[in-house]
């Protein structure tokens, strides 16, 4: 970070059955999450310094934190465009940090990182509910948002490939390109674009994401 944030949101994850995905699948899933970290290095304001964590796990840092569930369906999205065998859980976690942050998050000791990783432990041993995405907290917000992600999991679960390419432009934050220029983007029609937006819930869930955001972004 280029300023110490009085909290940032770690999201920790780990691919879903990549010993069966192969060596260049995980390779490719790394690519597509390596570009979705970059593309929302302009919503942060700073890189999310992408890190590789624990053989085919990866961890990144958000200086805003009241963007971290936006960030998790950004990932989600990034890996569905590939194909429908690719996923990832998520754990996700907001805490202070005591100091700028390095390239390598692997080296970070703040207790945000820890928790992160722990929400992540608690998904892939059953301790949640049948979530790919949890939220691990103490306070009274922790209950609010995990019954966000449970749903916005649901909602984003069944995006097909064409959907998540779509939406992997469509889930930046606002102020975002039209339909018309989104379309141009991903060289379909306009109204192929918003058939595809209307059929992976993009107008509930953004309803969902910006007033979470509105209300958790600082005065």
């Amino acid at each position: 970070m280029t300023r110490t944030p009085d909290h940032i949101a770690v999201l920790t994850g780990d691919l879903v059955n990549s010993t069966g995905l192969g060596e260049a699948s995980v390779a490719r899933a790394f690519d597509a999450l390596a570009a979705c970290a970059m593309a929302q290095a302009a919503w942060q304001g700073d890189s999310l310094r992408f890190t590789r964590h624990r053989g085919d796990g990866w961890q990144v840092a958000l200086g805003r934190p009241e963007l971290a569930f936006r960030a998790c369906l950004a990932f989600r999205a990034a890996l569905r465009a590939l194909g429908d065998g690719y996923d990832s859980y998520i754990g996700l976690a907001i805490g202070p940090v005591t100091a700028l942050l390095g390239p390598d998050l692997n080296a970070e000791t703040d207790p945000v990182f820890a928790a992160s990783g722990h929400a992540l432990e608690a998904i892939k041993l059953g301790k949640t509910a049948p979530s790919r995405l949890y939220y691990h907290g103490t306070d009274a917000a922790t209950g609010p948002r995990q019954a966000t992600l449970y749903l916005l999991d649901t909602l984003s679960r069944g995006w097909t490939p064409v959907q998540a390419e779509i939406l992997t432009q469509a889930l930046a934050p606002p102020p975002r390109p039209s339909f018309t220029a989104l379309a141009e983007t991903v060289g379909k029609s306009r109204q192929s674009v918003t058939k595809s937006l209307d059929a992976a819930h993009f107008p509930a869930i953004e309803l969902a994401l910006s007033a979470l955001e509105h209300h958790a972004a600082p005065d």
